[in-house]
């Protein structure tokens, strides 16, 4: 799906609160900001929730949990069930090791599936890039024009809150598979590049 955005480039960080701020206060569609480094509190000041990141490593780690219990359980209980010295058939002492590998194990690896899923991230995913400054020395807000958005007024209002570089930019929404070092069709700036 293409979209067209409004791309304005912030030298400060200390200009892009305000700004951020003000463009939610407005009621405009804001997309994203892009910035070279982290910056303490944006998500707040974009109205971000928190991440449920967390919550999926404490299902991950649960599910380690009791397929390990669950699995040797079985094995040892139902499926092969030996004598070891007189132990019983359920010595939950001598599960605990593998318990807990298998917890850390489904848990890290479950959440770090997750966050590239959620991020969008994997090998082949390719997305448009709205300023290559983003990871060097600029910030960069993203404003999607909707239907009952005007672009010169979206324009005007970056200007007035400190945006030293604004234009209009034409994207597809989301991510696609490809590649960055083979040429593809790329919508930037109001025209198609083939």
């Amino acid at each position: 799906m293409i979209k067209s955005f409004v791309v304005g480039t912030f030298e400060d960080e200390k200009v892009l609160f305000p700004a951020v701020k003000h463009v939610r206060k407005a009621g405009l569609k804001l997309h994203d900001v892009y910035t070279p480094y982290p910056v303490h509190g944006l998500d707040k000041a974009m109205g971000l929730r928190e991440t449920s990141l967390h919550t999926a490593g404490f299902i991950y780690g649960l599910m380690g949990t009791m397929i390990a219990i669950g699995g040797m359980g079985w094995i040892f209980a139902v499926d092969w069930p030996l004598n070891f010295g007189g132990k019983p058939h359920f010595p939950l002492p001598a599960y605990i090791p593998i318990t807990f590998e298998l917890t850390v194990l489904l848990s890290g690896v479950g959440m770090v599936l997750t966050y590239c899923y959620l991020n969008q991230m994997m090998p082949g995913v390719k997305k448009h890039h709205f300023s290559p400054r983003a990871t060097d020395d600029a910030f960069i807000m993203v404003i999607e024009l909707t239907g009952k958005s005007n672009e010169e007024e979206i324009k005007k209002f970056l200007a007035d809150n400190g945006a030293i570089e604004i234009n209009t930019q034409v994207a597809e929404k989301g991510w696609w598979f490809g590649r960055y070092d083979r040429e593809q069709t790329l919508y930037r700036s109001d025209e198609v590049l083939a």
